[in-house]
């Protein structure tokens, strides 16, 4: 039984099978002063932030994989962003611009590959001006660097394919790859001492009322963390990919102006560290929580997300687009056409079907998607000891060290470390 007086809830998956990494056997004796539930990018920025500052404690990171960022941290555009999109003063908005830097510093400290390859947000219509001016306002609010607005001329100096009227020119965007930097940070908390759990999939949180049998644990550990095999202790994207002989089409990120009539941002161009260049996402209705394959299904995670009227509010208002999104999804051309506006020399034979990632987003009552970090412990008897990351989407990645920094504060504040 693994008794933890203090847990922190947080992201997604996977770790290193070279690092260490105990076993559940192992666990049913371990008691830890704090547990991070979730061995993604966002958890094990915080499991290493936390025992970086209190490394008298003992900590544990509980993964259901059997490696750690398998999921959303590995099934992502691998984009650092800069900051830009988000309501000023919003904790998405404060946490991506410190957190960019501070990617920044960590890949440079830990020689971790990446690129500042910038990106253009384009307008392609007269229409979509106004709106990109106004999107330049607000990162000039939020404090991103180094942005600037340029016309037609300055497009094409950029991406000498590309085609727009004005576009808004982020030069502090770049790309990495986010499970390289989530397996960093889960070496850094090893070797400061932490311990890793994967194959841990944890089911139920529970107070412990009293101790066992000549054991003082239950009163000194009083959360307990109980996992699917008795022990104790989320919209999917498709992407297109350019041929390699087409690569040269693309040098940095190219992105649209977003329309606020829609919930998702719209295709976009990514390049990778790996040098092939990702086109997409569409954004459809994952009919499994972590499938990334077209035809992936599971009737209870399907039954779940049909049952929630947020999510049929968000259906109903969004039916057109979301039928347009899904019809793109099956057709290649369809897509293409889109791309096309930004692109005008891209044809559908210079594409293939690419991967695919999940977006776990939540959404209000109303079919509102939430547009922040969402941070809380929840109202029952547990609540005191626990902190839950309820919403972390894009930018998390980029913003996973500046948010390991708050919950660390409120950790501290919450569970008097």
């Amino acid at each position: 039984m693994t008794r933890i007086p203090s847990i922190m809830s947080a992201a997604l998956a996977g770790y290193p099978k070279s690092s260490k990494c105990i076993s559940r056997r192992c666990l049913h004796s371990g008691s830890y002063d704090v547990a991070v539930v979730g061995g993604g990018i966002v958890g094990l920025a915080t499991a290493r932030e936390l025992i970086l500052r209190h490394p008298n404690l003992t900590f544990a990171v509980l993964e259901k994989e059997k490696e750690l960022a398998l999921h959303q941290s590995g099934h992502n555009s691998g984009v650092i962003h800069s900051g830009i999109y988000y309501t000023p003063g919003s904790l998405k908005a404060r946490l991506c611009v410190r957190g960019a830097t501070l990617a920044y510093e960590y890949c440079e400290k830990k020689g971790i590959p990446y690129k500042r390859c910038g990106k253009l947000i384009v307008a392609v219509g007269r229409e979509e001006i106004p709106r990109l001016k106004a999107l330049y306002e607000r990162g000039l609010k939020n404090n991103v660097r180094d942005l600037s607005l340029v016309d037609s001329k300055g497009i094409r100096e950029r991406e000498p394919y590309c085609r727009g009227l004005m576009a808004l020119d982020s030069p502090y965007t770049g790309i990495v790859d986010w499970r390289i930097v989530a397996l960093r940070y889960g070496k850094d908390f090893v070797e400061a001492g932490g311990t890793v759990a994967t194959e841990f999939e944890a089911t139920d949180i529970a107070s412990v009322m009293e101790s066992p049998t000549g054991s003082t644990e239950g009163m000194k550990y009083p959360i307990a963390i109980r996992s699917s095999k008795g022990d104790e202790v989320r919209c999917r994207g498709d992407y297109l990919v350019l041929k390699p002989e087409k690569h040269y089409l693309v040098r940095g990120n190219i992105y649209p102006v977003p329309d606020p009539r829609f919930p998702f941002l719209g295709v976009h161009f990514t390049p990778r560290m790996d040098g092939s260049v990702w086109l997409g996402p569409n954004a459809v209705l994952a009919f499994k929580r972590e499938g990334y394959q077209v035809y992936d299904f599971n009737i209870r995670d399907f039954s779940d997300a049909l049952s929630f009227r947020g999510l049929q509010r968000l259906v109903m208002k969004n039916m057109v687009y979301g039928m347009g999104e899904m019809y793109r999804g099956l057709f290649i051309s369809a897509q293409v056409k889109i791309l096309q506006k930004f692109i005008p020399e891209l044809s559908p034979s210079d594409v293939l079907r690419g991967p695919s990632g999940v977006r776990a987003q939540a959404l209000d009552h109303e079919g509102n998607l939430v547009d922040d970090f969402v941070f809380d412990g929840g109202v029952w008897e547990e609540g005191s000891r626990v902190l839950h990351v309820r919403n972390a989407p894009s930018p998390a990645a980029t913003s996973s060290l500046a948010i390991a920094e708050m919950i660390a504060d409120e950790v501290e504040k919450r569970f008097t470390l």
